[in-house]
């Protein structure tokens, strides 16, 4: 593993999150992040609420910085993809939190801001 990469593996490989704030997008209560990271290199997997299946693929872009390309399958079958920009950080009991800003490519308009955090078993 790339250790100029290390901190942001470090809090996102094999780590689970929930969505704490996503006012334009489809991901909501429900939906759970899970990210796993080689290198530079991230992959995730989504569902829940109205995400029937989704992935991520993308790369580490600094200290504390990724970038991701989605797309998914919704409940009522619409298939959709978007871009994201994103920084990793760490609320104050810990947890890991991912806050993006990110676009549609496919399916829909627009974009928005979104803010996950760290579930916590």
């Amino acid at each position: 593993m790339d250790t100029a990469f290390s901190p942001v593996a470090e809090r996102l490989h094999n780590r689970r999150f929930a969505v704490a704030n996503n006012a334009q997008g489809l991901s909501g209560a429900g939906t759970v992040f899970h990210y796993v990271v080689d290198g530079n290199a991230i992959t995730s997997h989504y569902q829940g609420g109205r995400i029937r299946i989704g992935n991520q693929v993308g790369r580490v872009t600094g200290l504390d910085t990724i970038e991701l390309l989605f797309q998914c399958l919704t409940t009522e079958g619409e298939m959709l993809a978007g871009w994201s920009r994103g920084t990793v950080g760490l609320d104050q009991a810990g947890r890991t939190t991912l806050h993006f800003v990110w676009g549609w490519l496919s399916g829909a308009t627009g974009g928005g801001e979104s803010r996950y955090v760290e579930l916590v078993e």
